[in-house]
């Protein structure tokens, strides 16, 4: 019985000893003469995306991405916060990159690890990934982006996590995403004062400073009033009990040349 090998090589009229024909064009041709790009005579049918440059592309995705609300929640270890998770970013521009023709392809990627715990001791694994991403236009042209994300995890997801991360980055920044959240900006709360209320007896030091104005003395009688400190009592510059409203006419009077 003969073998494949030898009824193969006698259909093609030789022996099973000799090689075939190489019948690849030389290096030097195919460099001259390179193949025919298959995309040249390409016309999109009535489903496909119209034949735009890339960043007319992702305008026009950007376009129909409004806003995406932070409707996720994280409630957890005493912290409270809304946030957008990068199922709900990418659920978002799937479709929307799909029709306008736009791919997204991470290039490269860069990863830095190291251990820590929480502050509960749990061992973690922390991970930071720099990701290249190349985004592809329906005519194949090319931006070409960076990201980092950084996660956590106990076991082995945190290089995972850490690229879904850059992604999201990546499909928000790129994409100027808006949340449609209130502006801080929309609101304004004064600041309560959180300096100490002065002690009577520094009322009293500067009441009785020569350098204190005329004018200061009035100011330091309207303070006086509104902290209700005016009939505090305080040793005088003779060492008396005197309050502060007396202390401070009296000083008024002798640096005016007047009666108060």
């Amino acid at each position: 019985m003969t073998s494949i090998q030898e009824r193969a090589a006698a259909a093609a009229g030789r022996t099973a000893d000799e090689q075939p024909e190489d019948l690849s064009l030389p290096r030097e041709y195919v460099d001259q003469f390179p193949a025919p790009d298959p995309m040249a005579d390409y016309e999109p049918g009535d489903d496909d995306p119209e034949m735009v440059p890339v960043h007319l592309a992702w305008i026009r995705v950007r376009k129909e991405i409004r806003a995406i609300a932070k409707g996720e929640q994280y409630n957890g270890g005493g912290t409270r916060f809304n946030f957008r998770g990068v199922d709900t970013v990418v659920n978002t521009f799937g479709p929307v990159t799909l029709k306008h023709g736009v791919n997204v392809f991470p290039l490269h990627v860069e990863a830095s690890y190291r251990d820590t715990t929480t502050s509960k001791g749990n061992k973690m694994h922390e991970c930071t990934a720099t990701v290249t991403w190349q985004i592809v236009g329906p005519k194949g042209d090319t931006l070409t982006l960076q990201t980092q994300g950084e996660a956590l995890d106990s076991a082995d997801k945190a290089t995972a996590k850490a690229q879904s991360v850059a992604l999201r980055v990546l499909l928000l920044s790129a994409g100027l995403t808006p949340t449609h959240d209130k502006d801080p900006d929309a609101s304004y709360v004064e600041r309560g004062n959180d300096a100490p209320a002065r002690s009577a007896e520094s009322y009293r030091d500067e009441i009785l400073n020569p350098k204190t104005s005329q004018g200061r003395l009035q100011q330091i009688g309207y303070e006086l009033t509104n902290l209700r400190m005016m009939n505090r009592k305080v040793q005088n510059e003779t060492g008396e009990l005197e309050t502060l409203d007396s202390l401070g006419r009296r000083i008024y009077a002798e640096r005016s040349g007047g009666d108060q």
